[in-house]
């Protein structure tokens, strides 16, 4: 496995951790999904892994002016208030995975985030 597929690797296996998470691709790649809503989309960020995110209201600004080395504004779904997430090999996996949940918790159906404990 590359340094580019190890951390996508992790990130597949987190996602669809979750209850009804599925891998549903689309045409820039693979997305995450539960119950046909996206919560995550792995992706190439100048030529390093990356992950787009749904985020609460004003966190993208918060996140990507806190820590432009890690966070971005992702095209497309950026002007929607989603944050990109850089997956390099000093990634703070706790972290990532908290920013993951709250995406989940954010799309999924209530019942589902609590089953997942990300409500």
């Amino acid at each position: 496995m590359t340094a580019t597929e190890a951390p996508l690797e992790r990130l597949r296996e987190f996602c669809l951790g979750f209850p009804e998470a599925e891998d549903q691709p689309m045409r820039g790649g693979p997305a995450y999904r539960v119950r046909g809503r996206i919560f995550a989309m792995p992706r190439m960020e100048g030529g390093a892994p990356a992950v787009w995110l749904k985020a609460p209201r004003g966190a993208q600004a918060v996140l990507v002016e806190a820590a432009p080395a890690t966070f971005f504004r992702p095209p497309y779904v950026g002007p929607k208030g989603w944050i990109g997430l850089r997956l390099h090999a000093g990634t703070d996996w706790e972290e990532a995975e908290a920013h993951i949940r709250r995406s989940y918790a954010l799309v999924a159906p209530k019942a589902l985030a609590r089953l997942a404990g990300a409500d």
